[in-house]
């Protein structure tokens, strides 16, 4: 009980420095910019964050990819989309997108049990590709607006609404409760060294897109970010249909922001299944900026 405690009080402390610093960036920027006010602390951030992936993610990253053959590699990252499937569905269905829902819910059960825990994606060998639903995207649905762009630390690029959406969708995943409810040190143990490895997998996953980042962002590597994620986080949240009135507001705030530099597109996920009557299936895989990728040397 006093470990549990301990751990609450430690959150409640990380939580009152990060919004004291929040504060205290804001406030230290003496022109904020109207279309992104959190600038100051954002830019700071961005830099905490990619110094920490250089001096600590990619190294363990590299090495990860060294030591792992391709199949584990492959059947990890598997295994951990598959326990995100369960907070997918659960978002499906809060979006009223029930056949969609249906069609998840089906994934993971079929990749619990013949493809063993998830380590084989069999649902993808019989047309059931992957979604990407989130809470962020829910919360979106019921309009919920999202909010300033912002940085979070060890989090990156994200927004008050996708803050909010990343607890809901922590509590979603099974892993969270072995954390919380289950006792003993064992527990725990295991349960930090899977999140340990999902990291993990997931930056030696993004390894190919570090020489797109450094070529497209130019010298202004903060905008390129910022931008790309806006757009892609509209793209999830209308599945692809942009309303046109929506579509000037970034293209003007990427043109003010950037000064004369070029647009930022960022690549749509493959959609897959449009069949008449059927609901439209699109292949939206953790993208690259989910987390910060790192400097250019």
């Amino acid at each position: 009980m006093s470990m549990q405690k301990s751990t609450i009080n430690t959150r409640l402390i990380m939580s009152s420095l990060v919004i004291s610093s929040l504060l205290a960036g804001c406030a230290s920027t003496a022109k904020p910019n109207e279309l992104d006010p959190w600038e100051g602390w954002n830019r700071g951030t961005q830099d905490f964050n990619d110094d920490l992936d250089k001096a600590v993610l990619k190294p363990v990253a590299k090495g990860y990819m060294w030591i792992t053959p391709k199949f584990v590699d492959d059947g990890i990252t598997n295994f951990f989309s598959n326990m995100n499937d369960i907070g997918v569905t659960l978002n499906d269905f809060m979006q009223l997108k029930m056949a969609q829902g249906g069609m998840d819910a089906s994934r993971f059960l079929i990749n619990t049990t013949a493809g063993v825990a998830g380590f084989v994606d069999v649902a993808n060998m019989i047309d059931l590709p992957k979604h990407h639903e989130d809470f962020g995207q829910t919360l979106g649905f019921w309009g919920v607006p999202t909010g300033n762009y912002l940085v979070v630390p060890f989090m990156g690029a994200s927004s008050p609404r996708e803050v909010a959406g990343a607890i809901g969708d922590a509590l979603m995943n099974p892993l969270t409760y072995t954390f919380a409810f289950a006792g003993g040190a064992a527990v725990s143990a295991i349960n930090t060294g899977a999140k340990t490895v999902d990291v993990t997998d997931t930056r030696a996953d993004l390894m190919p897109t570090e020489k797109i980042i450094d070529e497209a962002s130019g010298e202004d590597r903060y905008s390129f970010v910022k931008n790309a994620y806006q757009q892609r986080r509209e793209y999830l949240l209308h599945d692809g249909n942009v309303p046109e009135e929506e579509e000037p507001q970034l293209e003007e705030a990427a043109a003010t922001e950037n000064k004369g530099a070029t647009k930022t597109n960022f690549p749509a996920p493959a959609t897959t299944n449009n069949k008449p009557g059927s609901a439209p299936v699109s292949d939206n895989s953790k993208h690259f900026l989910d987390i910060s990728a790192p400097v250019k040397k």
